[in-house]
């Protein structure tokens, strides 16, 4: 996948894919109601929060990274996207993280996780109360999983 610009409509239709299935899943809304699919695609991209998603595969990759999530990890688009997202967790931390994906696979979301990530270089940081929830098209097919936080603290 490309990174998100104006000559993309900052990849605007997985963009709703995050937003419509956090919607349907929990209720809320993740940003504020847009003018058009493309100015929230924007919005999510340069949102102050993090925003990630990965694919459903058996060993997932990312498939989306907003500009937070890519300031955080360290690492630029070309990078983040397509790289396995377990090595968003440190080797210890990763049969954790193996459960936490399972927990949501099977109730489609949950908003209370907390834990140990590690950048590119190497820094750890937690994350509370992050919400991580399953993407599902509009046909019901799931396209993966995405979580989204707003607290960290690098520890």
């Amino acid at each position: 996948m490309i990174e998100p610009a104006t000559d993309n409509d900052f990849q605007s239709a997985h963009a709703l894919l995050l937003i419509d299935s956090f919607r349907r899943l929990t209720g809320r809304e993740l940003l504020a109601a847009a003018d058009t699919p493309t100015e929230a695609a924007h919005r999510l991209y340069h949102a102050p929060f993090v925003v990630l998603s990965h694919d459903a595969a058996p060993d997932p990759v990312f498939t989306y990274a907003n500009l937070t999530a890519q300031r955080l990890f360290e690492l630029p688009w070309a990078r983040i996207v397509g790289m396995a997202s377990r090595y968003s967790a440190e080797p210890l931390a990763r049969a954790e993280r193996q459960r936490l994906l399972e927990r949501v696979a099977s109730h489609g979301y949950i908003d209370d996780y907390s834990g140990v990530r590690v950048s590119s270089t190497g820094k750890r940081f937690l994350v509370r109360d992050a919400t991580v929830w399953n993407l599902v098209d509009a046909r019901g097919n799931s396209a993966g999983q995405a979580a989204s936080f707003a607290d960290w603290t690098v520890v």
